[in-house]
């Protein structure tokens, strides 16, 4: 099948105008001189503990600016307890560190807490996809997470965001501040926007599934597939052939990819607010009509 450019123009003016938009939100909320000084003193005032997570991330091919996450969690305290009673220079509850294997005393381990973070964040970018919403998942946790792109529809952090707790939200301003302020913040800005382009779309060396080209995008289960292929006008088992296991998945993860030929994902994209509406009110079934 020959791609429709007409349609690829319409996806990529509409991801254009998308980025404006969250240029517009993802920014840095303080650029101040006094909050610029501010990390930077915390950060050469413990230059030593610095330079080893710098090293623990660069090591696993984590970037550098991740070292923010910790400067915004505890100053880089190891014997820091938050009022929720997460401990240390990586603020570890005591579930999440049982998660990995730390234990609830090693929790203040400069050395094994670090560790356990690398992977931890590790994980969390195979999941994710990008920075932003990791540092809020880290935050609130991966079932926040799940629960707000489920009530918006989106796996995108600048349209679910709404749905998190104001801690999480005020969590992320203030990392995108700290990178501000270490010089880093154009690099996860690009990271998340490289994120959302590959997310929504391909054109050449996308994805190929029964020798058409497909571009991809994320539903939740909310979205019922016998009302994607209604609003597209294509037969659910056509649909189905470009996505084989996704009923399974979205039952089981609530969540999963949508493949869509590349002429049929700007309609999906223009109407998914509608589709998902129309789902939600004639009620999210994710089996094929009878």
């Amino acid at each position: 099948m020959k791609p429709n450019y007409k349609n690829i123009l319409q996806v990529l003016v509409v991801f254009l105008f998308s980025n404006v938009m969250n240029a517009q939100f993802l920014s840095a909320s303080d650029t101040s001189g006094s909050s610029v000084k501010k990390y930077k003193n915390i950060i050469n005032a413990n230059k030593d503990i610095v330079d080893f997570i710098e090293y623990s991330l660069a090591e696993k091919g984590l970037p550098r600016h991740l070292r923010n996450l910790a400067l915004i969690e505890s100053h880089f305290d190891r014997n820091i307890t938050s009022g929720a009673g997460a401990v240390g220079v990586w603020q570890f509850m005591t579930a999440h560190a049982n998660q990995y294997g730390l234990t609830e005393q090693n929790r203040t381990d400069l050395y094994k807490s670090t560790k356990t973070a690398v992977t931890s964040l590790t994980n969390l970018y195979k999941k994710y996809n990008n920075w932003v919403t990791v540092v809020a998942a880290y935050n609130c946790g991966e079932g926040n997470i799940a629960k707000a792109m489920q009530a918006a529809g989106s796996s995108q952090y600048h349209v679910f965001y709404k749905y998190l707790p104001t801690e999480t939200i005020n969590h992320v301003k203030k990392y995108l501040n700290a990178c501000y302020a270490t010089g880093e913040l154009q690099n996860v800005l690009s990271n998340y926007n490289s994120s959302r382009m590959n997310t929504v779309f391909f054109v050449n060396g996308g994805s190929k599934k029964n020798n058409e080209q497909l571009a991809e995008t994320d539903i939740n289960a909310g979205f019922n597939l016998n009302i994607i292929a209604d609003e597209l006008d294509v037969e659910v088992d056509k649909l189905l052939s470009w996505n084989p296991g996704i009923t399974e998945e979205l039952q089981q993860k609530g969540e999963s990819t949508l493949y869509l030929p590349t002429d049929l994902m700007p309609d999906f994209l223009l109407r998914k607010n509608k589709i998902l509406s129309r789902s939600i009110k004639e009620g999210n079934t994710l089996t094929t009509k009878q």
